[in-house]
């Protein structure tokens, strides 16, 4: 699945990163937002400013750097995989509309 960043940065189709108006409008009707006239410079503006900074991170030499989960050397602390609830399957078989052989029968919702 190719994320959605991807669509914008092949909509806007530019090598400087820089954006015009006409641009914004086309992602903001892509990203169905409404936006205003009068809010497309400043909107122009936030869009190039986060362009330009993806534009100074993908100048960075990451060679030998190898990719993280998180930002942090963390790890999550696991609990002791116990059992804390009794089987109350049948209990609650017992009050379903319709059972057949373990399993909750519902109506059929497609043809």
């Amino acid at each position: 699945m190719i994320p959605y960043w991807a669509y914008l940065v092949n909509v806007i189709q530019v090598k400087s990163m820089s954006l015009t108006e006409a641009d914004v409008k086309r992602i903001a009707h892509l990203a169905r937002i409404e936006i205003e006239d009068k809010e497309v410079a400043p909107v122009l503006g936030q869009l190039s400013n986060i362009l330009g900074l993806v534009e100074q991170m993908q100048a960075i030499n990451t060679d030998g750097i190898a990719p993280m989960a998180h930002a942090q050397d963390v790890s999550l602390r696991l609990r002791e995989d116990r059992v804390t609830e009794s089987d109350q399957h049948e209990l609650f078989q017992s009050v379903a509309p319709q059972v057949e052989a373990g399993l909750y029968l519902v109506p059929k919702v497609m043809e």
